[in-house]
């Protein structure tokens, strides 16, 4: 129960670099440089799928659609700790703390949705290879990368809604750099374990239930492309998903690292770090893994780079 002399916060304070005091510009300069290039990156890998009609097929407008996500999902925190490395006071309101959870909740479990049907669209590319443009015509494309986004702003809404009912009373300080779930939830003047057990549920069933997908889709994948005769056919049939599964792979790595782990495992210093690999790191890796792995992307970004570049 809250007690009595406790009064409610209006707002809370970041205290993540507060013992980096003699480091912050650099770090200002460090994670304004990597916001750019993947911004930069991100807008160049959209600019380029427009700009290729052979591009134009469902894994691409699917890395459209996770493309526009990761710059959503960047800017949802970075600008915000760029700002709070310059100055001395690290505030937010808990209306704008609530505002930035509901953003990168909501595009965090639409892009866990959204790799799910990018794998779906690898198993149906090489194991159902006469199917392909029947289950993943335009409209089918467009129901699944629909229902990602709808899944992430339904059950990420009410869950981060459901948060907020919650009094928070105290210093209002916060052991992180951007307001990530369970470090506000530790600043309630309330018992908060029937809440922690409902974020854990959600977690496991919202996060593990796309991760289960993408790990049968593979499966079947790997056991197709095994048995293909050729080397030069595996291979092939290979590069066209190692891309995203290496993406996969450092999006949940860090996912399920930080959402699935024991309350009692938390603990400051592993939530920023994992924090800064899921919200800095991996978006900014993402347009690097689709342009320099991908042989028809980077392709076709000599094309364009080429042709711009020629003598009129």
């Amino acid at each position: 129960m809250m007690g009595g002399n406790q009064s409610l916060c209006t707002k809370f304070t970041f205290v993540a670099f507060s013992s980096l005091a003699e480091f912050q510009l650099l770090l200002f300069i460090m994670f304004l440089i990597i916001y750019l290039f993947t911004v930069g990156g991100n807008l160049i890998i959209i600019c380029l799928i427009w700009v290729t009609p052979s591009l134009h097929t469902p894994m691409y407008f699917f890395l459209v659609n996770l493309s526009f996500l990761e710059m959503c999902y960047i800017t949802s925190v970075v600008p915000q700790m760029l700002v709070h490395l310059l100055v001395e006071t690290k505030t937010i309101s808990v209306g704008g703390c609530a505002a930035q959870m509901y953003t990168f909740a909501i595009l965090g479990l639409t892009e866990c949705c959204l790799l799910a049907a990018m794998a779906y669209d690898r198993f149906v590319a090489i194991c159902r290879p006469l199917h392909y443009t029947h289950l993943m015509g335009p409209r089918e494309c467009l129901k699944l990368a629909a229902a990602s986004w709808v899944t992430g702003i339904v059950v990420e809404s009410a869950q981060i809604t459901w948060i907020f009912t919650l009094p928070f009373c105290g210093t209002g300080k916060i052991q992180h750099f951007f307001c990530d779930i369970m470090p506000v939830v530790k600043l309630a003047c309330v018992d908060t374990s029937q809440n922690e057990i409902v974020i854990f549920a959600i977690s496991v069933l919202f996060i593990m239930s796309p991760c289960v997908l993408i790990l049968c889709s593979y499966t079947r994948v790997f056991m197709t492309i095994l048995g293909i005769p050729s080397a030069a056919g595996r291979s092939k049939a290979f590069s066209t998903c190692s891309s995203h599964i290496l993406v996969v792979t450092l999006f949940y790595g860090t996912a399920l690292f930080t959402y699935l782990q024991p309350q009692t495992a938390h603990t400051p210093e592993t939530d920023k770090a994992t924090a800064l690999m899921y919200t800095v790191v991996t978006p900014a890796l993402n347009p690097v893994i689709y342009t320099l792995r991908n042989k028809e992307a980077k392709g076709a970004l000599q094309r364009v780079t080429q042709r711009n570049t020629q003598p009129l």
